[in-house]
């Protein structure tokens, strides 16, 4: 995709004072490198040899022109196991079914990391890793390290596919744990000094229980399967977690050939108390915006002049707002946004003088935000400090940052510092990309919101598109807090919710095109649903974007629905597998998750064992049970 080229900078290597000349002749070369996890392997420090494997790779594959190399008709009912499966030689076939039909059992599911435990301890360490490597581990997972998972990345890019790397190592928490860190994480320490104490900020839009933690919820693994979760112990441990991302994305430049990703989850970055406590104040002001002028939602879509602003809050009876009316940000449309986030994410204003707003019940100045401690002021500062260092990483090096959706309660406040990210380094093309969760009802509107921000203040817009994954748990932490479900009532809701937002990208970025400004706005479909996909592509050709246009990418995890993604890499269109990566024993809970989600995809899991039982026997049939896969394709 044009808006996500990654080139390899020499600037980079200077700065790692690394040279790849120095690695490829000295590879027992000793560089200082943070190591935040035992057994993390110092991927900064190879990123530069990688590049020099990715060169190889490269000329092995065949380079040259995107659209002179080989292209296959595709298939949009998916059927042809041929075309899905020409990547794998058939022990991996073989071995893919076995995997699936093992993932069917409910019994094995349910207790697959009790099991996985109990045959370590049987069977030992290094018998249980070769059982790992030749199931599960081997099926769902690139290799343990950057070397290890070469081969694998040369030919995904041999059959048209590119790669998302991610470092998949987990903490393995008990529940107790878990709920323990998250709770004393999420409390601020106004309230645990006064706890039933009540903040002036209800006097706009009353109470709002799901900014606030609850020890219910706290283990926010709760029905959550497909998607990691990091629990804050303290800001050391933060800084941590920014070494390993900065690794990830020195590994996504040394071993993505061009095309690097990599994805942050913004919670692994802060004290999760400043993200709730941040989206209560974005969703109490949305709700002053409704009290004020009408209407719902932000500010940017009413197109109101500061002028015609400050005429509704004298109608209302509050004035002296001038100071308000100075922060607010603006252009010559109106108002943008209540409050200066630039000065919030550049300039280090203190989150308690700046959220004030009027309140019409008071008729004064009140906060949005209960008043920080100094301690906790810095730690906000210190949050944004990781995100810029990591974008800053990211835009030193060419590549991507995506950061992934979490659950509501602390979504308006990633989004909002997501979106500002965009504002500041999305400026010549799109380094920073938002998630977006379609099974919520407001998706289509935030991401028309988004885009209308994108627009005004010109900078490129990034969005990845997902259903969601936290639906079940957002549907039962509703019910017991009392308060409205934000998810969608149907399955069907859901699809229809990502088509219409899907076709609201696509409309604007064909209005872009047209107009001479193309790859402004670039799209990633991260989903397994055939049917989804196949809407897509019939939606592209309806509206005139195409391949070749490398606006609309396509991405799935590694050993999960390849009868989507090879097809659409070998037939031209921008196709990414989500790449883990990591030590055996520390992507157990990451195998523990994959093994839940196939199991929540029965119908997925039967379409593909039939195709993979069709090549299985179209092989044995042909002669072709020692099948070695050589691709030609060179993806998008």
């Amino acid at each position: 995709m044009a808006f996500l080229r990654a080139v390899i900078r020499c600037n980079g290597s200077r700065k790692l004072g690394i040279s790849i000349y120095n690695l490829q002749s000295n590879k027992s070369a000793k560089f200082r490198v943070c190591l935040p996890l035992q057994n993390y392997t110092p991927i900064a420090a190879k990123s530069a040899l990688a590049s020099a494997s990715a060169t190889d790779i490269t000329e092995n594959s065949g380079t040259g022109s995107s659209f002179g190399s080989r292209r296959d008709p595709l298939d949009t009912g998916f059927d042809n196991p041929k075309a899905s499966f020409k990547s794998k030689t058939t022990w991996e076939v073989l071995r893919a079914y076995i995997v699936y039909t093992l993932c069917s059992s409910s019994y094995l599911v349910e207790n697959n990391m009790q099991l996985m435990k109990l045959m370590k301890a049987v069977l030992g360490e290094k018998m249980f890793t070769l059982l790992m490597k030749g199931t599960f581990y081997g099926h769902f997972v690139a290799g343990e390290d950057q070397y290890k998972i070469v081969p694998t990345l040369k030919r995904l890019r041999s059959f048209g596919v590119k790669p998302i790397l991610d470092y998949s190592v987990e903490e393995d928490l008990s529940q107790e744990e878990a709920e323990k860190r998250e709770y004393e994480g999420s409390v601020s320490e106004a309230q645990k000094e006064a706890p039933n104490a009540t903040s002036e900020a209800t006097s706009i839009g009353g109470e709002m229980p799901q900014y606030n933690v609850n020890k219910t919820f706290a283990d926010r693994r709760y029905k959550v399967s497909s998607a990691r979760t990091y629990f804050y112990l303290n800001e050391a441990t933060c800084e941590r977690n920014v070494e390993v991302f900065q690794d990830c994305l020195h590994a996504v430049a040394g071993a993505t050939y061009g095309t690097g990703i990599t994805a942050v989850k913004m919670t692994a970055l802060g004290r999760p108390q400043l993200l709730l406590q941040l989206s209560e104040v974005i969703m109490r002001a949305r709700r002053f915006v409704s009290d004020v002028i009408g209407g719902k939602g932000n500010v940017i879509g009413q197109k109101l002049s500061p002028e015609q602003l400050e005429k509704k809050l004298e109608q209302a009876g509050i004035q002296d707002v001038k100071k308000f009316l100075e922060k607010v940000t603006k252009d010559s449309e109106g108002v943008i946004h209540l409050f200066p986030w630039s000065g919030i994410v550049d300039e280090n204003f203190e989150l308690s003088d700046t959220f004030r707003v009027p309140s019409l019940k008071e008729g004064r100045m009140v906060r949005l935000i209960s008043q920080l401690s100094k301690k906790e002021e810095e730690m906000f500062r210190n949050m944004i400090r990781r995100i810029n260092t990591l974008v800053k990483t990211a835009q030193e090096l060419d590549v991507r940052i995506m950061i992934d959706a979490e659950q509501t309660y602390f979504q308006p406040a990633i989004s909002r510092i997501t979106l500002e990210m965009m504002r500041k380094y999305n400026k010549d093309k799109a380094i920073v990309f938002n998630t977006y969760q379609c099974y919520l009802k407001e998706a289509l509107n935030e991401v028309t919101t988004d885009l209308d921000q994108a627009k005004r203040q010109n900078f490129y817009f990034g969005a990845k598109l997902v259903r969601g994954a936290y639906i079940d748990q957002e549907r039962a932490r509703a019910a017991a807090l009392g308060y409205p479900d934000p998810t969608n009532p149907t399955y069907e809701a859901t699809s229809d919710m990502y088509h219409r937002t899907f076709t609201e990208c696509l409309r604007r970025i064909k209005d872009l095109k047209d107009k001479g400004e193309p790859n402004k706005i670039g799209i990633m479909i991260a989903s397994h649903n055939e049917d989804t996909v196949r809407f897509a592509i019939e939606k592209m050709k309806e509206i005139g974007v195409s391949p070749e246009d490398k606006v609309i990418c396509f991405g799935q995890l590694l050993g999960m629905c390849d009868y989507i993604t090879f097809p659409l890499g070998q037939a031209g269109y921008s196709a990414y597998k989500y790449i883990p990566y990591g030590p055996v024993n520390e992507v157990l809970p990451y195998l523990s998750r994959r093994a839940q989600e196939n199991k929540g995809v029965l119908k997925k899991i039967k379409k593909e064992k039939k195709l993979l039982m069709k090549e299985l026997l179209r092989r044995l049939r042909s002669g072709k049970i020692f099948y070695k896969p050589n691709g030609t394709y060179t993806p998008v």
